[in-house]
């Protein structure tokens, strides 16, 4: 069966990079992408690109049933410190979206979904240290909320429905393609940006806020990943745990002094501190790796060298 595929939020941090990758391997014009609002990076220009508000469930199925779509993924979110400004703009982005394309599914225009949860599902009564799939669960943000309610419906639509939609929960995410989008654990790319640009950084996170952490390539590749296992493969319909490595504001300091000795480092923790502090410090990634053969590749060091290789020709 052919494969047309349309990315939701392709903008975005994780979707700019995603859409990349996939049209890669299925080609520029079998890949969609759509946000709402218009490309200004130029990086989404070498295929189709569509204005979509992931909440108008009309204009999803249109282009849905104009390209004949296969698989969609739903980048589209609002994520934590961002949230917690505008609470209920994030409730009804995060959700009124899942819901548009879990109903398409449900209802056999398309044949398979991506939905991107997160480490904020977890909360200050989870286990810190290698946090296992199933455990104590009570976010106390409102993306947190909103992850961990979609995880249910996802696991729902599965059931009652037979939706294959697909899950993982992402740690904080590192790139130097975008910039940081609002996230708790943004502070990890814009410290690179700052060391090149300043040799300091002011961290909204203290020093010792250990955080699960990924490099942007581990994070396409799992995604692509799920989406591509065999549908037996895939036996958590929630969301899969997914982890690759864990610092502190400390280490990735550290890390770039090996390449940057003079750079410096203050902290003034905000409100941000409190979610860090409601998160777990790392993720047991266990199932994942047995089920669909997901394997990290990149450490600290081996980011900290391809952010600044990349990043330098910017300052």
């Amino acid at each position: 069966m052919k494969k047309r595929i349309l990315i939701i939020g392709a903008s975005g941090q994780i979707g700019t990079e995603l859409t990349a990758r996939l049209r890669e391997i299925y080609g520029n014009h079998k890949v969609i992408a759509s946000d709402i609002v218009e490309d200004s990076s130029g990086m989404l220009q070498d295929g189709p690109f569509e204005i979509l508000d992931a909440m108008d469930y009309d204009a999803v199925q249109d282009i849905i049933i104009r390209y004949e779509i296969t698989d969609v993924y739903l980048m589209a979110a609002m994520l934590s410190a961002t949230a917690e400004k505008f609470p209920m703009k994030a409730w009804n982005l995060n959700m009124n979206s899942l819901f548009n394309v879990l109903n398409l599914a449900r209802d056999h225009k398309i044949d398979k979904v991506f939905w991107p949860s997160s480490i904020a599902v977890f909360g200050g009564t989870t286990p810190d240290e290698n946090t296992p799939q199933r455990t104590i669960m009570e976010p106390s943000t409102v993306y947190g909320i909103s992850k961990l309610t979609g995880e249910r419906w996802c696991e729902y639509y599965f059931k009652k429905f037979n939706v294959d939609v697909r899950s993982v929960r992402y740690p904080g995410l590192i790139s130097y393609k975008t910039s940081p989008g609002g996230g708790t654990t943004d502070y990890a790319v814009d410290i690179y940006h700052k060391a090149l640009k300043h040799k300091k950084y002011v961290s909204f996170l203290g020093p010792e806020s250990t955080l699960p952490m990924m490099y942007i390539d581990d994070a396409i590749r799992a995604t692509i990943a799920i989406m591509e296992a065999p549908k037996g493969a895939i036996k958590i319909r929630s969301s899969y745990n997914l982890a690759a490595i864990s610092f502190n504001p400390e280490e990735i300091t550290n890390s770039i002094r090996t390449r940057i000795p003079e750079f410096e480092i203050s902290y003034e923790p905000d409100f941000r501190q409190e979610i860090a502090n409601s998160w777990p410090n790392s993720i047991n990634d266990q199932e994942a790796r047995d089920d669909w053969g997901w394997d990290h590749e990149y450490s600290l060091d081996q980011m900290t060298q391809l952010m600044l290789d990349n990043l330098t020709g910017q300052y």
